[in-house]
């Protein structure tokens, strides 16, 4: 299928401002960037009504972290979903994945708690890592304060779908299900979709060694670390049921789709979708592209039905 032309001519746009690419400056300023092409796009008629939203503090690895937590409208009780923001491990925050949230919590009828995880490089991995695993075991134990029903699941895009996936091999039975959005799996794989979307489709192969060479410090025994790194190589007998979606013209698709069908290959359950036509980041791209609100609705509408099976 043809690129998405609403996307194709964002991506027209970017490539005609000529402005130095992520991987060209440091982390602060792809921070900054990526508010620029999130935060500050949203108009306040934009944002996606939900029936709460507070802000908490929640266990960390090394601390309490920030964390949001978005409940729907009406009385509950509600699921709950602990969202960890993609970005590469380097850039994203609360802000930048509120309206994915919104959504999330909205569509599928679900209580969200999105965690402030650690970044690198001022925390390389396992910082993030051991940051979503507490957060999450915390929310494991505080149900009744979070969404109210009795069943947690965890989710995340890109790089927060790499760090969901590898918590939820820790977690087994704890979690109900997992929702995991054009994840990092194995960035230390050969996969032709790494080839053929390597430029030219918003993430690219370079911008993906700029993040990884913040992430994973130089010196990390990666034989020991490579489950926690790259969950395609972790154990996956035990994980909750998953969604699993990638982009068609995204460098992580196969990679993702690898991960889905190990996951099927283990006996779990899966639901895996790749949306032609799109690009990865489509989920924060609804009021620029007809075809991403469509994918997004879609993916929030098959995760509702995930949990509810």
């Amino acid at each position: 299928m043809p690129l998405d032309p609403q996307l194709k001519a964002m991506l027209d746009f970017i490539a005609l401002l000529g402005q130095p690419t992520i991987e060209a400056g440091t982390p602060e300023e792809g921070r900054k960037a990526m508010r620029a092409m999130s935060v500050d796009l949203v108009k306040p008629e934009d944002i996606v009504p939900v029936g709460s939203v507070s802000s908490l503090m929640v266990p960390g690895g090394a601390g309490e972290r920030e964390a949001r937590l978005y409940k729907p409208e009406g009385d509950g009780p509600w699921d709950t979903l602990v969202y960890l923001h993609g970005g590469g491990f380097v850039v994203g925050d609360l802000d930048t994945h509120d309206q994915t949230c919104r959504r999330l919590c909205r569509d599928a009828d679900l209580a969200v708690l999105s965690v402030d995880y650690r970044l690198a490089p001022e925390h390389p991995f396992p910082a993030g890592l051991d940051d979503a695993q507490t957060a999450t075991e915390w929310a494991a134990a505080h149900l009744s304060d979070l969404g109210g029903a009795e069943r947690l699941a965890i989710g995340g895009d890109s790089a927060g779908a790499n760090l969901s996936a590898v918590v939820a091999q820790h977690l087994g039975d704890v979690l109900t299900a997992q929702l995991l959005i054009y994840p990092v799996t194995d960035g230390l794989g050969d996969y032709p979709s790494r080839v053929d979307n390597a430029e030219g489709y918003f993430l690219t192969a370079a911008m993906m060694d700029w993040f990884g060479s913040h992430y994973v410090p130089s010196d990390l025994d990666l034989e020991a670390e490579l489950a926690r790194v790259a969950p395609l190589h972790g154990d996956v007998s035990e994980v909750a049921p998953a969604l699993v979606v990638t982009a068609e013209f995204d460098p992580l698709r196969d990679e993702g789709e690898a991960y889905a069908d190990a996951l099927r290959s283990a006996g779990v359950h899966v639901d895996q979708v790749r949306y032609d036509g799109m690009i990865h980041g489509f989920c924060d791209m609804v009021t620029l592209s007809a075809g991403a609100a469509d994918a997004v609705a879609d993916v929030n509408a098959r995760f509702k039905a995930l949990l509810d099976s």
